[in-house]
Formats: C-alpha cells, sequence, structure tokens
C-alpha cells in the first residue's frame, strides 16, 4: 500500500485499542487476538493488524475536504472494526484455517466463540461513534455517519449471502457476480471515502461523489485479486498458482468462462467443480478454458474501466491537487493500473 497511510495508523491503532480495551474478558481478548495485538495466551505482541486501508481512506477524504482528518477517527475505527468483524465471520463460514500467517480465531476457541467474538466487534464499531459527543458533532451530523456505515454493514451481510449461494451454482452470471462485489466488497471503501468526507464539511454532494469513487475503487480491487487468484505467482500472493480454480472459487474470470463456455466445455467444467478435490491435470483444463474464452482480458478491461471511472471522478472532486495525486496513487496500487 501506499506509504501515506502510515501517517494516519498510530492515532487510528491508539483510538482503537482506546476503544477495544476498556473490556477485560476472553471475549475482547480474541478480537485482540485478531487484531494482532495479543497472541492466544493473551501475551503482549507486535503482529499483523492489516493494511488498514478503509480508515486510512476515511481520514484521507476528511482531510482532503477539511484540511483535518481527526473529525473522521471515530468513524475510520469502526469502519475498522466493522471490516474486522466481517472476517471472523467470513473465516468460519469459508473454514479458513489462517489469517495473516497465524489460526483464525475460529480454530483456536472453536465457531460458537468466534461468532460472540464477531459479533462483539460490530456492536464494539458502533460504539466506537459514541466518540462524536466530544468533538461537538450534532446528533443529526452523528446520525447520518452512522447511517451510512450501517448501511455498508447490511451489504456487506448482503454480499456474503451471495457468494456463500453462489458456491453450488454453476450459472452464475456476470451481473449477479458484479452485484455481489459491490455488496462485499465495494460497499465498505465506498463508505469509509463518504463518511471521511462527511465528517469534514457535511456537503451532500461531494460526499455522494466520494462515495462513488470508494464503489469503483472496491470494483477494481477486486476484480484485480481476483486475475493474481488465477494467474498470479506464488511469489507475489503467498498462495499456491491458480489457488481460486483449486478451491472452487468463483471468482469473475471463472465466472466469465461459465458463462461463455460451449455446451460440451461446460459439461467438462460441470464435472471438474464436482470432484472433491481439483487435481493438476483439471487445473491445466480449466485454464485451457479461462484462455479460450477469454476471461483473464474481460477481468483486465473491468480493471481498466473501473480505474478509468475512479481518475475521472478524482479530477472532479472539489480538493486541493495534493490530495487528487494522493488519491490517484491509491487507484493505481489498488488495481495495478496506471493512467
Amino acid at each position: 500500500m501506499p506509504a501515506l497511510f502510515s501517517r494516519y495508523r498510530p492515532e487510528i491503532d491508539s483510538l482503537m485499542k482506546k476503544i477495544v480495551c476498556r473490556r477485560e474478558s476472553q471475549l475482547y481478548d480474541m478480537i485482540r487476538y485478531h487484531l494482532g495485538w495479543i497472541d492466544e495466551n493473551g501475551a503482549p505482541i507486535t503482529g499483523d493488524s492489516g493494511k488498514a486501508l478503509r480508515p486510512g481512506l476515511c481520514l484521507l477524504a476528511c482531510e482532503a475536504v477539511c484540511g483535518d482528518h481527526a473529525k473522521a477517527l471515530p468513524a475510520a475505527v469502526a469502519i475498522e472494526l466493522v471490516h474486522n468483524y466481517s472476517l471472523i465471520h467470513d473465516d468460519i463460514q469459508d473454514n479458513d484455517s489462517e489469517r495473516r500467517h497465524r489460526p483464525t480465531v475460529w480454530r483456536i476457541w472453536g465457531v460458537p466463540q468466534a461468532i460472540n467474538a464477531g459479533t462483539a466487534a460490530k456492536v464494539i464499531a458502533s460504539m466506537a461513534l459514541g466518540e462524536y459527543r466530544e468533538l461537538g458533532f450534532t446528533a443529526e451530523k452523528t446520525v447520518e455517519i452512522v447511517m451510512i456505515i450501517e448501511e455498508a454493514t447490511l451489504h456487506i451481510i448482503e454480499g456474503q449471502h451471495l457468494d456463500i449461494g453462489f458456491e453450488n451454482m454453476n450459472d452464475i452470471s456476470v451481473h449477479q457476480y458484479l452485484e455481489m462485489i459491490r455488496n462485499k466488497t465495494g460497499a465498505l471503501i465506498s463508505a469509509a471515502l463518504r463518511a471521511g468526507a462527511t465528517a469534514g464539511c457535511g456537503e451532500r454532494r461531494t460526499a455522494e461523489k466520494f462515495g462513488e469513487l470508494g464503489m469503483m475503487l472496491g470494483i477494481a480491487f477486486q476484480a484485480r485479486d481476483d486475475i493474481l487468484g488465477i494467474w498470479g505467482s506464488a511469489k507475489a500472493t503467498g498462495k499456491p498458482e491458480a489457488s481460486d480454480i483449486r478451491r472452487k472459487k468463483k471468482s469473475l474470470p471463472v465466472v466469465h468462462m461459465l458463462s461463455s463456455a460451449s455446451k460440451s466445455d461446460r459439461a467438462s467444467l460441470d464435472r471438474i467443480y464436482a470432484m472433491e478435490q481439483i487435481d493438476d491435470c483439471a487445473v491445466r483444463t480449466v485454464m485451457t478454458l479461462l484462455e479460450s474464452t477469454g476471461a483473464r482480458a474481460h477481468a483486465e478491461a473491468l480493471v481498466d474501466s473501473s480505474s478509468a471511472r475512479c481518475f475521472e471522478i478524482i479530477d472532479n472532486l472539489p480538493i486541493d491537487y495534493s490530495y487528487r495525486t494522493e488519491l490517484k496513487t491509491i487507484t493505481e496500487s489498488l488495481s495495478g493500473r496506471d493512467r
């Protein structure tokens, strides 16, 4: 990620620790463990707490419109806690045993307790917005920010619902897939930028433009991630090559392939995805069909069109040139595309 996010990280971590560490029990230790602050025995560590992409975008948007990022700190912390709530629950639903090179919460404490930890993180996220009382925000402005974040949270859940449903479907359309990633990936990035702009200036049209930027960033980011999940090198991704195929993940290239393949190829694909475990021979077959249906080019075209829309929105935001430059750098980083 661009180094510019490092300037916000100490304040994000400080407020998040202040809010999360008000409570002491194993329930909150599970949250602290997931956030990389302690090990499974409760000992403090310096762990991987994630990129803090969403709270960083929230603070950048606020600073861009008013020059003072601190006005968005409670929203930024709430958004990061919502993101981590969704990760704790996703790990359960996806049966993932590792996150950030450590056992997931459910692997250590079990599924029921991990559900409790994720739900508690979501409630603490909502409570974090109570910090706006100390900043002197009106009740109306605070409620507006709360609703932006709550609506995004609901969209995340809707997206996860669709994603889980896709696991047992082979007739997913590209339109359905895009609806899923708008909810699951785009919604919270959109909310981060919109909430930050709302906290900074309150000018609704500007905040909505920031929200649109976030949605397009989310789509570009997810489409690029889908490309890397199939064609990315193990060194670059930290995962085996073609890992999304081996996991039977219905990512954008796979959905495009399934919708574009001939009847005989579809039958072959149906047999492969019905296998208990996809072997190397089957992976090569899928890779060949991805190539023949233009699946990679289709995904790259979506990255390009979404990135181009990001640049267009940024050029028309009523903010200083320096912030436009930073937002363009972020777009290039998330999408892997430059102008």
